[in-house]
C-alpha cells in the first residue's frame, strides 16, 4: 500500500511517501525548484517520491493533505463577523484556503500523473505534526505537543500518544500564538523574510534580557498551562496574517502595531546597524519564549504522565528552548524529527492514515533523514565533465576529505542521498576545522555571505560528546545546542558561540557510516572529533543535485568539492 503526504499550498511545500508503513522517499519542493521555503503544489517534489518507489500516481492508494480548512470554521466565523473592520478581506482569505485544498486531485492530475484512484484525505494541521513526532519516534507512548505560527486556524495543541494512536488533549486558536510572537518582533528587529527567527535566535545570545518584564507583558502564562497574546501589541487579529506568495516564495506583511514602538522604541530597518538595544530585545524575546513553552511542556507532563515527549511545529526548530525543555522539565527523553517545520507535516499526514485512520501498527522507526534523491558516479561524472571542470577519482573519500579539513580547506561534501528538513547532516554540507579561530568570519565573508553574529554548528562522533560538552546525550538532527566544557572551548573557537555554547549534530557510525569515517579520522590527524558543518548552499537552499552542488562551488570560495568518489580543487 503507498500512502502520499503532502503539505502544499503553505510555505515549505513537500511530499513523504510511505509503502506498507515505511517511510520511501521525501523531500522539500525548495529543493528541485530553488526557492527557499516554496509554498504552491509540491509537484516536483511529488514526482522524486513516485520515481524513488518506482511507481506512477495511479499506483497511489491513499493521500494524505496536512490541512483541513473547515476544522475551526465555526470560531473562525464568528471572529470574522464580530465586528473586525476588515472582516471582509478574512473572508477572502479563507475561501481561497478552501478553493486550494479542492485543487489538490485537479493538480496532481495535471502536474502529476494521469490514472489516480487514490482515495484522499484532509489531516489537521497540527494533528499531522503531532503524527510526525509520535509515529516516526522510538516512544511506544508519550506526551505530544506542536507549536506553531498557525494552521487550520489553531497555533498549539497538546496530546497524548500510545502505540498507533493518538489523543488531542487541548489547543490553542487565533489569534494566540506562540509562532507568530517570535515572528512578530522578529519583524520589528528588521529581520522580514519568512524564516528569519532562526537569524534573531542566534543573535539573542549576544544580549542581556534587559526587557523581559516588557516582553512578559506580550505573552501571558494562564493558570491552566497555556497563555494568550496581549493583543494591543499585534494587527493581525483585526486585519488579517495577510500572507502572500511572490513567485511561490512565502511572504509575511508585517503583523506589530504602534503599541510595540511606544514601548520598545522605533523598528529597525533592514538595513540599519544592530545595536546593544536590538540584542537586547532578542534575548528578552527568547526568554520569554523559553519561559511559556517550559510552562505549556510542565502542564502537559502533569496531565500525560510520561517521561517522553514528542515535539513538533516551527517552535520546535528553536534548538536553545528546546534544550531548555530538556533540562528543566520532567521529560526525561525528548524526540524531534529533523522537518519539525511546515515540511514535516507531509510526513505527519501519510503517518496519521496509515496509523491513526487504518488503524496499522507502527513499523517505522526514524533513523536517518536521508530520503531525498541521490546520484550515481556517472551521473556525477557526467555533470563534472559538462561543466568542463578538472577532477580526480578518490578511493579514500574520508581519508581526503579529513586530510583537507585538517589542512585549513573549506570543502562541499556532496554524497548520497539528500536530507529531509533544513539541516546539513552530512550528505550536502560544507565542513571546515572548527580549531581555526578565524574559521566562522572566512565562512560567513568567502561562502554564506550572512551576518556575522549567527554561529556554525558542530558534528561530533556521538560516542566523544561528554567528553566535549556538559551533556551526554543524542542530537543526531542538530535540534539541541550544548554547553562547551570550559577546558575545550579554545581548542574548537570557530563553533564557540558567545555564550559558550554550541549546536550539535551527533553521528553513528550505523546512520552516517561515511560521515562517521570523516570525523573519526579527522579526530586521528588532529585530536578534535568534530567538525564544522554548515549547509551546502549560498543564499539558496540546500544543493540538491550534481548540477547545483558544481554551481555553489564555482561561485563561491571554497577550497574543495567531493562530489561521490570525485575530487575538484579550486584551480585544479
Amino acid at each position: 500500500m503507498y500512502i502520499l503526504g503532502i503539505n502544499a499550498y503553505h510555505g515549505d511545500a513537500a511530499a513523504a511517501l510511505l509503502k506498507d508503513g515505511i517511510l520511501v522517499a521525501a523531500a522539500e519542493e525548495e529543493r528541485f525548484n530553488r526557492v527557499k521555503h516554496s509554498a504552491g503544489f509540491p509537484s516536483r517534489a511529488i514526482r522524486y517520491c513516485l520515481d524513488e518507489a518506482g511507481i506512477s500516481a495511479r499506483d497511489i492508494d491513499h493521500i494524505a493533505i496536512s490541512r483541513r480548512p473547515v476544522t475551526h470554521l465555526e470560531k473562525e466565523i464568528f471572529f470574522i463577523v464580530s465586528g473586525r473592520p476588515s472582516y471582509s478581506k478574512l473572508i477572502r482569505q479563507r475561501l481561497q484556503t478552501v478553493m486550494e485544498y479542492h485543487d489538490v486531485a485537479e493538480a496532481m492530475t495535471r502536474d502529476v500523473g494521469r490514472g489516480l484512484r487514490a482515495e484522499i484525505h484532509d489531516v489537521e494541521h497540527h494533528q499531522a505534526h503531532l503524527a510526525s513526532a509520535f509515529f516516526v519516534s522510538p516512544f511506544g507512548e508519550a506526551a505530544l505537543l506542536s507549536l506553531d505560527l498557525f494552521g487550520d486556524f489553531c497555533s498549539t495543541m497538546l496530546g497524548r500518544g500510545r502505540d498507533n494512536r493518538i489523543e488531542v488533549l487541548d489547543k490553542v486558536v487565533f489569534p494566540h500564538s506562540l509562532g507568530l510572537f517570535y515572528t512578530m518582533v522578529t519583524q520589528f528587529l528588521g529581520f522580514p523574510k519568512y524564516g528569519d527567527e532562526g537569524k534573531v535566535m542566534g543573535l539573542a545570545a549576544c544580549g542581556e534580557p534587559k526587557y523581559l518584564d516588557e516582553v512578559r507583558d506580550i505573552v501571558r502564562h494562564e493558570p491552566g498551562g497555556l497563555f494568550t497574546l496581549n493583543l494591543d501589541y499585534f494587527t493581525h487579529h483585526v486585519h488579517g496574517v495577510d500572507m502572500s506568495w511572490d513567485e511561490v516564495t512565502p511572504a509575511m506583511a508585517p503583523v506589530y502595531s504602534e503599541k510595540m514602538t511606544d514601548v520598545f522604541g522605533p523598528p529597525r530597518g533592514s538595513d540599519e546597524e544592530i545595536t546593544d538595544h536590538h540584542r537586547d530585545i532578542a534575548r528578552s524575546l527568547q526568554a520569554a519564549l523559553e519561559e511559556a513553552v517550559i510552562h505549556i511542556a510542565r502542564r502537559l507532563r502533569e496531565t500525560v504522565e510520561s517521561e517522553n515527549l514528542a515535539l513538533a511545529g516551527g517552535v520546535a526548530l528553536n534548538c536553545v528552548t528546546n534544550s531548555r525543555l530538556l533540562k528543566e522539565t520532567p521529560f526525561e527523553n525528548i524526540f524531534i524529527q529533523p522537518a519539525a517545520g511546515d515540511a514535516g507535516t507531509a510526513l505527519g499526514a501519510a503517518f496519521y492514515i496509515w496509523n491513526q485512520k487504518l488503524g496499522f501498527p507502527r513499523v517505522y522507526r526514524m533513523g536517518n533523514v536521508f530520503t531525498g534523491p541521490a546520484y550515481s558516479d556517472r551521473e556525477i561524472g557526467e555533470s563534472l565533465e559538462d561543466a568542463g571542470l578538472r577532477y580526480e577519482i578518490v578511493g579514500d573519500i574520508a581519508g581526503t576529505v579529513a586530510n583537507l579539513v585538517a589542512d585549513g580547506k573549506i570543502v562541499g561534501f556532496f554524497q548520497g542521498r539528500m536530507e529531509f528538513g533544513p539541516r546539513a547532516l552530512g550528505h550536502r554540507s560544507i565542513l571546515a576545522d572548527p580549531r581555526v579561530a578565524g574559521m566562522r568570519g572566512v565562512l560567513n565573508e568567502r561562502i554564506k555571505f550572512r551576518e556575522d553574529f549567527r554561529p556554525f554548528a558542530a558534528s561530533i562522533l556521538e560516542e566523544a560528546v561528554e567528553e566535549w560538552f556538559y551533556w551526554n546525550g543524542p542530537s543526531p538532527y542538530m535540534l539541541f545546542v550544548h554547553a562547551i566544557r570550559e577546558e575545550k572551548q579554545g581548542e574548537i573557537p570557530a563553533v564557540v558561540h558567545v555564550d559558550g555554547t554550541c549546536r550539535i549534530q551527533t553521528v553513528g557510525e550505523k546512520e552516517a557510516p561515511l560521515y562517521h569515517s570523516v570525523i573519526k579520522r579527522f579526530g586521528e590527524l588532529t585530536g578534535v572529533p568534530i567538525v564544522m558543518n554548515t549547509s551546502f548552499n549560498e543564499n539558496e537552499p540546500i544543493v540538491c543535485t550534481p548540477d547545483d552542488a558544481i554551481a555553489c562551488f564555482e561561485a563561491t570560495k571554497m577550497d574543495a568539492l567531493v562530489i561521490g568518489k570525485y575530487l575538484v580543487k579550486k584551480g585544479g
